[in-house]
């Protein structure tokens, strides 16, 4: 009896030291939230009385952490899908705060406390079909600690089952402990969620920012695959936000995070790559294969696991590429190297603390902002290819504004030479170049020496034929007043007679070629004189044939070897055309010179058997539902044979700028010009061209 006594003596420490305890460090638990892992046993099947603060747990198994998680078993037994967790709790009875818990959980579960049930965290049955999911993680939960010497905090617990993702180390349930006063001061879940929602603030605008660069520069697609990053990053917020929301089962919204994530990290690279010209090679084609069998993944680990190994393999082929593209485009490369090291560093030093190699408090809460790292040097390098742009537009205006100087400078000098030549051959014509001299500085300043300069050679060659003439005929002229006089100091009235028929013949010629130097000056003036914008009945085949043979005139000048042969058909019934002369004037110089210069550009390339040349029609036709409120329309066609306009580019040669001449030869103006000029008319500017063939314009104006 007495070896009895004494066993159950030696025995009974033993067993009360057995039935460990958690031992609540209050002094930690005032700063922080406190995560019970201490002193757990557990056991499966069902019974309530388990839930009994006497009951002798002594014998059940010992948990060696506080991830309260079913073992891994196969059963038939319903009852022993459930199982009940308990642990003893000691509190100093002084101690007279209010405690709170929060609990993450991946099933549903009762939490008794001293045999009292004080929460229902979903339903728990042993019928897994009947089971309600509910983690309430970001909820404080009431936890009535008394301040009893010993407590017994008794969990039922039931795992949701058949979940994704298979092999998660995750399921279960946590327990953390904090006061009110804590809880309540400070919420950094609260924070958490409020930097996402600043987060998902800026993604949408960048996603409205990148589309609208994309809208107004649509040949730079760069901005559009930023636009495509920018939807699955709002997409990734949107699914981290749900997940923080919701108390359903996380799964769906576990994978989009993983995908979204993944996919926008795809991209990033995508970017990074385009930006920096590197070639996507083997290496960047195995993390895109590698990235798609990791989304497979996630069906069967956790996603935070997928998604680090996802995160660390890009960002150091984003850290190597950024390095071997330093010496080739330095700027962008060094600012994707920098925020893609902080972005390293920042995601090693969460990784290190979750596997408790280092301690850095509160780190997790910047996540959000983390995600930022990357696209900001997105940003930024967006910001400084347009500084650069700028800097290049506002170098190219001020050389574009010299050269304009240059040439005026240039045209003016040559104004005054041609103005000087004139007056040197005939001082008859002292009026009328006085007018142009007058008219020239009018061009001048109206910015139209383009056309006069085309117009400059043929003109002087036109003028040049009948001053030949007069010359010639004044010449004649006086021999023949000299033979006059003789047979009139002679008596031979008769011969007097018929050499003065001679004379006025000749007078009557110098008249006529006179008037045709005459004209031709007024011609050039009515070109050059300002438009009035005011229509008058004009001549068109009378003006354009006169322009084609003053450019096919002032081409010869230029260049002599060229020849090209001119055709006319006219419509004799055209009639005058109300047109602002001066205007059309200029169109059909323009469609003229461009036709010249197409035949001369091909007859370059010594085709055997090939003749340049330019065709100018009129016709007048009835309307058939065209342009304008006439009944009658005319039609003006420049056609010329030579090298026609390539597909990919007749749709731009309207557009202002746009020229297929070197540089220097053309301003790519001329056409869009004259295209505004025919819509202000009514009419419409067509053209219609074969690469190879030719290129035919035609101009359609509403007789009204």
């Amino acid at each position: 009896m007495k070896k009895s006594i004494l066993l159950v003596l030696l025995l009974l420490p033993l067993v009360v030291l057995s039935q460990s305890k958690e031992l609540l460090p209050l002094q930690e638990m005032e700063n922080d939230w406190y995560l019970l892992e201490n002193g757990w046993h557990y056991q499966q099947g069902d019974n309530k009385d388990w839930a009994n603060p006497a009951f002798y747990d002594s014998t059940w198994p010992q948990l060696s952490s506080g991830y309260l998680k079913a073992p891994d078993s196969s059963t038939n037994n319903s009852e022993e899908n459930i199982i009940w967790f308990r642990s003893k709790i000691v509190i100093d009875s002084t101690f007279n705060q209010q405690f709170v818990m929060r609990i993450y959980q991946t099933g549903a579960s009762e939490v008794y406390l001293n045999g009292n049930l004080i929460h229902s965290l979903g339903k728990v049955s042993s019928n897994l079909d009947s089971v309600v999911y509910y983690n309430p993680s970001r909820e404080i939960l009431s936890f009535p600690l008394g301040t009893q010497t010993e407590q017994v905090l008794a969990i039922r617990y039931v795992d949701s089952p058949d979940r994704f993702p298979l092999y998660s180390s995750s399921s279960g349930m946590i327990i953390r402990l904090s006061t009110l006063h804590h809880a309540t001061a400070d919420p950094p879940l609260l924070q958490y969620k409020i930097r996402y929602y600043i987060v998902f603030g800026v993604a949408i605008f960048m996603l409205i920012l990148f589309l609208a660069y994309f809208f107004f520069f649509p040949t730079e697609k760069i901005n559009l695959y930023f636009a495509i990053w920018s939807l699955f990053f709002i997409l990734f917020i949107i699914a981290v936000l749900i997940l923080l929301n919701t108390h359903e089962r996380p799964f769906l919204a576990e994978f989009s995070i993983g995908f979204f994530l993944t996919f926008q990290a795809f991209l990033i690279l995508f970017c990074i790559y385009k930006i920096l010209k590197q070639k996507f090679g083997l290496l960047f084609w195995s993390v895109v294969v590698l990235a798609a069998f990791l989304i497979g993944l996630l069906f069967f680990f956790d996603y935070l696991f997928i998604t680090q190994i996802i995160g660390t393999i890009v960002l150091l082929e984003i850290l190597r590429v950024s390095i071997k593209s330093l010496k080739t485009n330095k700027r962008a490369a060094l600012i994707f190297l920098i925020f893609c090291s902080i972005n390293i560093a920042f995601w090693a030093a969460i990784i290190l603390d979750q596997l408790s190699i280092i301690e850095v408090p509160s780190l997790w809460l910047y996540q959000p902002f983390a995600f930022l790292l990357m696209p900001l040097s997105l940003a930024i390098y967006l910001g400084y290819t347009f500084g650069n742009r700028s800097k290049s537009l506002i170098t190219k205006l001020k050389e574009v504004e010299q050269l304009s100087e240059e040439n005026h400078h240039i045209l003016f000098t040559q104004n005054e030479t041609l103005e000087r030549q004139v007056k040197e051959r005939t001082s008859a014509l002292n009026t009328s170049l006085e007018n142009l001299k007058s008219t020239q500085s009018q061009l001048i300043q109206a910015e139209k020496m383009a056309s006069l300069g085309e117009l400059t050679a043929g003109i002087a060659h036109e003028i040049q034929n009948p001053l030949n003439f007069i010359n010639n005929f004044s010449e004649v002229s006086n021999e023949l007043l000299a033979e006059m006089n003789e047979e009139l100091d002679k008596g031979n009235n008769e011969e007097a007679m018929i050499i003065s028929k001679d004379i006025k013949q000749n007078l009557e010629k110098v008249a006529h070629h006179g008037k045709r130097a005459d004209g031709i000056v007024k011609g050039m003036l009515q070109h050059s004189r300002s438009s009035s914008g005011i229509k008058e009945p004009t001549d068109i085949n009378k003006l354009a044939d006169e322009y084609l043979r003053l450019a096919y005139h002032g081409l010869r000048a230029k260049d002599k070897s060229f020849n090209a042969t001119l055709e006319t058909d006219f419509d004799e019934n055209l009639g005058l055309v109300n047109v602002i002369p001066q205007d059309l004037g200029r169109v059909i110089l323009n469609l003229i010179t461009n036709a010249f210069y197409a035949v001369n550009e091909k007859a370059k390339a010594d085709i055997e058997g090939y003749q340049p040349t330019v065709t100018v029609s009129s016709k007048r036709t009835p309307l058939l539902g065209g342009a304008g409120g006439g009944s009658q329309v005319v039609k003006i066609a420049i056609s010329d044979n030579g090298n026609g306009i390539p597909k990919d580019i007749v749709d731009k040669i309207f557009q202002p700028f746009f020229t297929t001449k070197p540089s220097g030869q053309g301003t790519g103006l001329g056409l869009s010009l004259s295209y505004d000029i025919i819509k202000a008319h009514g009419g419409e500017l067509k053209v219609e061209t074969e690469e190879g063939e030719g290129t035919t314009f035609r101009i359609v104006i509403p007789v009204t």
